[in-house]
């Protein structure tokens, strides 16, 4: 609407006022961040935003959509944006939509295959320009499908196939978990490893085991448990290691959540977190140094990570090719993880 809450204020109107042609003002309220100059003088630019502004001007997306082909919509898909790496996650992803001139909009799929047809059918649906999906399955069969249709999208947080993405160098911050514990002198390691579709918890897991079967100690399948990425899961997982007969000296949870959960297994079993079992998380999330005993932890660059899946989708909307893209974790040491 105009600023006097009645009919909205069209480009022509604003034209007839200044004395311009409308695609004269059209190219001038069109134009990206950089690119007015290109369109007409400084003066004429200024005048024509000048009274934009005073009669309260907004762009019809609908019409902009129409005349270039282009929703400038993002469709976001996620496992849960309950999780806070994800949510943080998309924080960037939203971020940078706006520094390119986007939206964005997301949906949860709760992991589960059918759910993520369906809402990608729904995504696709409104007429959005690409997709990031935050939930891929290492499997790739169902991306695989999509690509094959000329959907362009872009991975994050998890990779897959071929397909483009921006992910933490999941396999590296496992190793460096693995270099911490060896340093302290644990020889009686475990995993909670995560679900096994996901590459987050499957390179994280190869990273750590690697890094043992390199010194020497390899670890025995049965102290590699799966559990879903969450405070139960690695509750459950944690039970099942503690009750058996060879108790480990240290545990590394492929996320902080599954970590946190460990550490409520551990209390219930008796024992001390550090004295008697070291524990360490991956992600960094701000509650792990808030817990009573502060979680070591991997420091993925989450955010970051939502920042350059965009620049990346925007690259590949533009036509360009793109490769993916493994950012840099850093080991982040506190009081959970102690000497056997």
């Amino acid at each position: 609407m105009g600023a006097n809450g009645t009919r909205p204020v069209t480009l022509q109107a604003i034209a007839d006022r200044l004395g311009l042609h409308v695609s004269t003002v059209s190219r001038i309220l069109h134009a990206k961040p950089g690119q007015g100059g290109r369109v007409a003088s400084r003066g004429t630019i200024e005048r024509v935003r000048r009274l934009a502004d005073e009669l309260g001007y907004r762009p019809n997306p609908h019409a902009t959509s129409l005349r270039t082909s282009r929703s400038n919509l993002i469709g976001v898909l996620v496992p849960r944006l309950s999780d806070l790496v994800l949510a943080t996650i998309y924080e960037g992803i939203e971020e940078a939509a706006a520094e390119h001139g986007l939206s964005t909009f997301v949906a949860n799929t709760r992991d589960n295959p059918d759910t993520r047809r369906a809402r990608t059918d729904m995504v696709l649906a409104r007429r959005v320009d690409g997709m990031i999906f935050g939930d891929a399955h290492v499997d790739a069969v169902f991306l695989d499908g999509l690509a094959a249709g000329g959907v362009p999208f872009v991975l994050v947080n998890r990779r897959a196939g071929e397909h483009p993405a921006v992910t933490c160098d999941d396999y590296l911050g496992g190793r460096l978990v693995a270099e911490h514990f060896l340093d302290l002198g644990h020889t009686r390691v475990a995993v909670i490893a995560g679900e096994p579709h996901a590459s987050t918890g499957i390179d994280r897991t190869a990273g750590f085991a690697d890094r043992f079967r390199e010194a020497g100690i390899p670890i025995p399948e049965h102290r590699i448990v799966h559990s879903t990425f969450d405070a139960r899961g690695g509750h459950t997982a944690a039970d099942h290691l503690f009750n058996g007969p060879d108790l480990p000296s240290a545990v590394f949870a492929v996320n902080d959540f599954a970590a946190i959960g460990a550490l409520g297994s551990i209390r219930d079993h008796g024992l001390r977190v550090a004295a008697d079992v070291a524990v360490a998380g991956f992600n960094d999330t701000p509650l792990a140094v808030e817990l009573p005993v502060p979680l070591t932890s991997v420091r993925s660059p989450m955010r970051e990570m939502g920042h350059r899946g965009i620049d990346l989708l925007v690259r590949l909307l533009k036509g360009e090719q793109v490769t993916s893209e493994r950012l840099v974790p850093e080991l982040v040491v506190r009081a959970s993880s102690a000497r056997p």
